[in-house]
């Protein structure tokens, strides 16, 4: 056994009774606030969607049943940087599969991608062929889920990506794609950044930051807008007018409100169901709409059972702090623009080397669960015009 190996520690979920016992007493004691009638989600969460959700999660929603799914993939555990990394490792049957690394976001989780594991890994079985195979890494953010809290500060999006490249090449991949979304939309650009030695292409979704504009857009650039871009524009604008109170939290007071996500499951509950409401599409219908409800609440455990309520908040107040800006990268880069996105190819090309851009009329923030076969597709799509410089 190699000294690199040594260093990985297979990992089984194993949830202990008392835990989730824990977990249903905390639900039943829930105390819930008083609403003004006839809101509905006007200011946030409607508190009828809320105990029925809540309801279903205590006495409906099988955990046993969702962990043993998760123990069906090869998990691991490593150390990197001072701080535990859990990760999924699922390697294709076709040798010459081409290694992948996908990065989730907030308020997401390992979750999001069980859906397009089997179209990447096993692309014969998914209409493709034995060329779109992937080997698949997808690591638990530092700070996240069953990676754990961090030990230290400092774990912005440019330091996950360097902790994320010593992991790839710990499991002996020199050459490799990096896909993500949201936060992951970062972390995967930054990859290539700090390894672009060995990161070959990247792929986004949910993107923003290094691919919207950056202040007001002159009078010239609107008028020259095509109609899809002027929507994304007019979604970014209701957004920072009226959807981003979690992302001021969250960036300057990341404590404060990491006691009540510890302390409450309704609360912790409802800051991701709300996220999942209005970023899924179509973002006016109830999340279920889009996502497998039992899904959702799965993506709610890894943060409940493992209390990174509060430390995953603290990747906004990092990225905010950092006082690091993207800077241009060569790296082949992909965007897969869903229909609840705002990136914009224009604003996206100065930092980076745009050579493949797919716009969706279906989809929202959370794409590989809402639509899987779409995003698996486009990595597959984008991974084939790279190819000839591999």
């Amino acid at each position: 056994m190699t000294t690199a190996a040594a260093e990985l520690v297979a990992f089984r979920l194993d949830i202990a009774d008392d835990a989730l016992a824990d977990l249903r007493g905390r639900l039943a004691r829930t105390r819930w606030p008083e609403q003004l009638p006839g809101l509905g989600w006007s200011r946030g969460v409607d508190r009828a969607y809320l105990q029925e959700l809540a309801e279903y999660w205590r006495d409906g929603y099988d955990w046993r049943a969702q962990e043993a799914e998760l123990n069906k993939l090869p998990q691991f555990t490593t150390t990197i940087d001072g701080t535990n990394l859990h990760f999924l490792h699922v390697r294709s049957q076709h040798a010459g599969a081409t290694p992948l690394i996908l990065t989730h976001g907030w308020p997401g989780s390992i979750v999001e991608f069980l859906d397009v594991i089997g179209p990447l890994t096993d692309p014969t079985a998914h209409g493709g062929g034995p060329d779109d195979a992937f080997h698949v890494v997808i690591p638990s953010i530092p700070g996240f889920g069953l990676s754990g809290p961090t030990p230290d500060a400092g774990w912005d999006s440019y330091r996950i990506a360097t902790a994320f490249a010593a992991l790839m090449s710990r499991l002996g991949y020199d050459r490799y794609i990096a896909q993500g979304g949201d936060f992951g939309a970062l972390v995967s650009p930054d990859l290539a950044r700090v390894a672009g030695e060995h990161v070959i292409g990247v792929h986004v979704n949910a993107a923003t930051f290094g691919f919207i504009p950056m202040g007001e857009v002159d009078d010239e650039t609107a008028a020259s807008l095509s109609a899809t871009e002027r929507a994304r524009l007019a979604r970014l604008g209701t957004y920072l007018a009226d959807g981003n109170g979690y992302f001021q939290i969250q960036a300057t007071r990341p404590n404060t409100i990491g006691f009540a996500l510890n302390d409450s499951p309704a609360g912790q509950l409802a800051w991701i169901a709300e996220k999942f409401k209005e970023w899924t599409h179509p973002s006016g219908e109830l999340p279920e709409r889009s996502v497998d409800r039992d899904r959702m609440l799965t993506n709610v455990m890894l943060y409940w059972l493992t209390g990174t309520g509060a430390s995953s908040a603290q990747i906004y107040y990092e990225s905010a702090h950092s006082g690091r800006w993207p800077t241009p990268s060569g790296v082949p880069t992909g965007v897969a623009a869903f229909a609840e996105d705002v990136a914009i190819r224009r604003f996206a090309e100065p930092l980076n080397n745009i050579v493949h851009w797919s716009d969706f009329d279906e989809g929202g923030h959370f794409a590989a669960m809402e639509r899987p076969d779409l995003l698996a597709g486009d990595v597959r799509a984008f991974a084939r015009t790279l190819r000839p410089a591999r």
